[in-house]
């Protein structure tokens, strides 16, 4: 790991991270911080050392031709990135899920975070779920009441508390029946979140066109299966028991008037 100087003294920082792999549904988490990486134009600060915490055979080096024909070889590793939105600095976290040493792994990656002095940790992870596609992409917040398996945003999240930083978890439930990359429509339903923390409009570009799109590519695909509308049908009915309504229009509504702002 490079120096972490670029990360001190920033202005109101928050960190946004995501893996890819286990935690990372349709790519759903990873595509906000890709999205924000793009969007504040976001430059490079520095990598995590890969040797001690991947596998290669599991996640191989990739190869790569230049503009100017030079070969490039770029190994796995998590990568951070340094932005600004506005009067924010965003310090941004991205790269494949570690397969040895996630203890020290955390501690690395915690050492620098704590130089950022952050404002807000928002840990980004998406998961499988029966969630019907036409309806909004639910989001989590921090749930308590799980118990069972976990991966690397579990353990670098209770890094973070036990080093009292100011640490929040969301997850997108992805429907399990369209898990294919890239889901614009659970990356825009996580990203509407961060806003909700960071009390900021975000630009989501493209985002809402490209979610209606998907949308639209998945209900073609479900009307030539009599079965699988019928399953989502009744993943629709379970949803709209289960929704709270006034909730959810009160979050969009105040995001509406945000972008507005903006």
């Amino acid at each position: 790991m490079s120096s972490t100087s670029q990360l001190r003294g920033l202005t109101h920082p928050a960190v946004v991270a995501a893996f890819t792999g286990w935690n990372d549904a349709g790519e759903a988490a990873s595509g906000v911080v890709d999205h924000l990486v793009e969007l504040t134009s976001a430059e490079f600060v520095f990598s995590i050392d890969p040797d001690d915490f991947y596998d290669f055979t599991e996640n191989r080096p990739m190869v790569s031709n230049t503009e100017t024909g030079e070969r490039l070889l770029r190994w796995p590793t998590v990568e951070v990135f340094l932005g600004k939105l506005g009067e924010r600095h965003l310090v941004l976290v991205v790269g494949p899920e570690p397969n040895y040493h996630w203890r020290e792994f955390c501690g690395r990656l915690v050492s620098a975070i704590r130089s950022v002095e952050p404002e807000h940790v928002i840990l980004l992870g998406a998961m499988l779920a029966d969630s019907p596609h036409r309806r909004p992409i639910p989001v989590s917040q921090d749930s308590a009441e799980y118990e069972g398996p976990t991966g690397i945003l579990g353990v670098l999240a209770q890094a973070c508390r036990d080093a009292r930083l100011p640490v929040a978890s969301l997850w997108a439930a992805v429907p399990h029946y369209v898990s294919d990359p890239p889901n614009p429509k659970a990356t825009l339903a996580l990203l509407g979140k961060v806003e909700d923390i960071l009390d900021e409009a975000l630009d989501v570009r493209d985002l809402p066109e490209e979610s209606s799109a998907w949308e639209g590519r998945v209900n073609d695909l479900a009307a030539g299966d009599p079965d699988v509308e019928q399953y989502i049908t009744s993943l629709e009915e379970n949803y709209d028991e289960d929704a709270e309504p006034g909730d959810m229009i009160a979050e969009e509504f105040e995001r509406y008037l945000r972008r507005r702002e903006r």
